[in-house]
């Protein structure tokens, strides 16, 4: 199957499934449980290419197992730490600035945007499964392999390290930077664009260049847009140590603190 086919019938999918959800949040009042599904979304699409894109060899299903293990581990751990929690404040502020109007415009600027993000960042998962003579798995592959479960290992960390963080009642206002932390303001995200620019290593071993877009894209989103920039908008005013954090420790690629934490370390 060709790409632009594969492609098509990937946005149709990915296009009914946001919809179905879309209709679930207009019954729940929660737009947060789009963000639950964004992992798994990733999974579906692998799993796509597997069965209709028709490429050789192993490693659309090697790829497909690695992406579904990922984005499992991410919907898991966004259902458990939301569970019995209110609508996300970011959608909570979007559903006051819209009032009545919300549920419809929720369609088409959080349910298909995402749908469309999630379109265009899984380019690798669909150029590598529309390969049409693909080569046999080899060094390249084994290195993109090991990047991705390097990314999982590293946010699955990082956000154990924040969940045990956040359930001590003396973390309250404080700055978590110990662990991970300690070598990155986020780590999570981090391991999340490993975990993509793996996956685009695996599309450049099939010979689909283009592949590098897709982690480029997620890569741009955790540090501009929904990740590190948006975060770290209010994130001091909550928390009045957190300019002294700043100020010693990487935004992004971990590295050694700029200097001691000292009375600040939990």
């Amino acid at each position: 199957m060709s790409f632009l086919a594969l492609a098509t019938i990937t946005a149709g999918v990915l296009a009914v499934s946001f919809l179905g959800l879309w209709v679930v949040s207009l019954a729940k009042r929660d737009v947060s449980i789009v963000d639950l599904y964004w992992g798994p979304a990733f999974g579906l699409v692998a799993w796509l290419g597997f069965a209709l894109g028709g490429a050789s060899g192993h490693r659309p299903g090697l790829v497909a197992v690695l992406v579904t293990i990922w984005g499992l581990r991410l919907g898991l751990h966004l259902y458990f730490r939301n569970r019995g929690q209110p609508e996300d404040h970011r959608y909570g502020a979007m559903r006051a600035n819209h009032g009545a109007r919300f549920g419809r415009v929720s369609l088409y600027t959080v349910f298909l945007l995402q749908a469309g993000l999630v379109l265009l960042i899984s380019t690798p998962l669909q150029l590598l499964s529309a390969a049409g003579a693909d080569p046999e798995l080899g060094p390249l592959d084994a290195l993109a392999a090991g990047m991705v479960l390097l990314g999982i290992v590293f946010e699955t960390v990082a956000d154990a390290q924040l969940t045990r963080f956040r359930r001590d009642p003396r973390s309250r206002g404080r700055v978590l930077d110990t662990g991970l932390w300690r070598y990155s303001r986020h780590p999570n995200y981090f391991g999340d664009a490993v975990v993509w620019w793996g996956l685009g290593l695996f599309g450049v071993a099939s010979d689909a260049w283009p592949s590098v877009f897709g982690p480029a894209l997620m890569t741009f989103l955790l540090l501009k847009v929904s990740g590190v920039s948006l975060l770290e908008q209010t994130i001091q005013e909550r928390r009045p140590e957190y300019a002294a954090y700043i100020a010693r420790t990487a935004a992004f690629f971990p590295w050694k603190p700029r200097h001691p934490a000292g009375a600040l370390v939990q």
